[in-house]
């Protein structure tokens, strides 16, 4: 009854709002035509502030690629200057920062009895959770802890599945690698709803849970997360600091043994793509592997972010075609088939360095020269209208259409085991 009433307090606290403020901050979509104009927006970038949405970094951006920059209220004006001389395409998708951020929480609280999968909640009530969901459903879900943040936060696993002490093939599953994409984590408390709640009445995801196990990863990147909602919305990296530098955080999808600190990552730890003193270098990514490492029954891996409507294959860290390529690009087709099914939401897919940039130390790259053959990176909602922002309204159809792909690629490991 304690718990009851604790965990009811929690799901009815208001969210907090980030200490650091965005009011006039504006962010900008651009798409440099030649390469020359390409080669200004990087010149402007070491001159002003900013914040890379997509791609992740500056130096990222080419000819023809359309960026999304987040540029602070004070630099705005010369930012827009300058991109009018320069003749880029360009638009404002976020007016107002500030405004944005506050709208992202657009649904009432239906209930202080139960835990609102429509909202975003934060760490305390995710912690709350994962007790209470393997406490509701002992005989599907079991709580582990697989390790500790910088911070010294916990990182909790939920395996959920019917049987559990029988061998089967395993799905290992990760969200919130990158602090400010909520709807990620969102998207694996959402899974393990749906899993627990179906299970028996569900044809599919019964028949998923008595012959798998998933390993789900609400959270990874904790430290990160709870600072999106004390300090900054919009921080990426993790917390860990660095006897060279006062910038905080690594990048934790550059710090895996993929390919390590080459295309797409950068060795300066003020950079959000900071790749970290050496390969694994970040106690979370450590649990991360250790974990799969440990775990031999893991034959899908599935890691979620946001944003880009992409199901990515490897590789992010090399133009090179993986031995399994045609196989996982009609996985990923299929997937986003079954995804778009429901709400018609188009989704584009392939490996990553080809669909999205060149990104090394990713996590997936990592999973698949591990051996695990079926790696897939979800990169959810949006295209950019609302980009890291995504208003909670959106978390319903966002992860109902994500439940369909998920399963399609689970069921499709049950009838291709390797």
């Amino acid at each position: 009854m304690v718990f009851l009433v604790l965990f009811c307090l929690l799901v009815a606290a208001q969210p907090t709002q980030s200490e650091l403020r965005f009011e006039g901050a504006k962010v900008f979509r651009m798409k440099p035509n030649t390469e020359e104009q390409a080669v200004f927006i990087k010149h402007l970038a070491q001159k002003v502030m900013m914040d890379f949405w997509f791609p992740e970094s500056v130096n990222q951006v080419a000819q023809g690629m359309t960026a999304d920059i987040h540029v602070g209220g004070d630099s705005v004006l010369y930012v827009e200057n300058h991109l009018n001389y320069s003749g880029i395409d360009h638009s404002i998708f976020i007016d107002n920062l500030q405004d944005q951020i506050k709208s992202q929480f657009d649904r009432v609280l239906r209930s202080v009895e139960v835990f609102d999968y429509e909202k975003y909640n934060d760490w305390d009530k995710i912690v709350s959770w994962t007790e209470h969901i393997a406490a509701t459903f002992p005989s599907l879900v079991t709580r582990t802890e697989i390790g500790k943040t910088f911070e010294g936060n916990p990182i909790y696993l939920l395996k959920v599945g019917s049987r559990q002490d029988q061998s089967k093939p395993a799905v290992f599953m990760d969200c919130g690698i990158h602090a400010r994409e909520w709807i990620s984590p969102a998207f694996c408390q959402w899974f393990v709803k749906e899993a627990t709640n179906t299970y028996g009445s569900d044809n599919l995801m019964t028949t998923l849970l008595d012959n798998l196990v998933f390993y789900v990863v609400p959270v990874l990147n904790v430290d990160g997360y709870i600072y999106t909602w004390t300090n900054d919305r919009l921080w990426r990296k993790n917390r860990s600091k660095h006897p060279s530098s006062s910038c905080l955080g690594v990048d934790l999808n550059r710090n895996f043994d993929a390919g390590w600190c080459k295309l797409g990552s950068s060795k300066n730890p003020c950079d959000e793509t900071f790749c970290g003193s050496e390969v694994e270098s970040e106690l979370e990514v450590k649990a991360l592997v250790n974990f799969i490492r440990t775990h031999s029954d893991i034959k899908l891996y599935l890691t979620i972010h946001a944003y880009a409507q992409v199901v990515i294959v490897p590789y992010c860290y090399d133009y090179k075609t993986t031995p399994h390529r045609d196989e996982l690009n009609e996985i990923a087709k299929g997937a986003t088939r079954a995804l778009a099914s429901l709400y018609n939401t188009k989704y584009n897919y392939g490996p990553g360095a080809t669909v999205l940039y060149p990104a090394s130390g990713v996590s997936d790259d990592w999973s698949y020269d591990h051996g695990i053959k079926y790696s897939f990176t979800f990169e959810l909602r949006d295209v950019g209208r609302y980009g890291f922002l995504l208003p909670e309204s959106q978390i319903r159809p966002t992860c109902k259409e994500t439940m369909l792909a998920i399963k399609y690629i689970a069921k499709y490991l049950l009838d291709h085991p390797y």
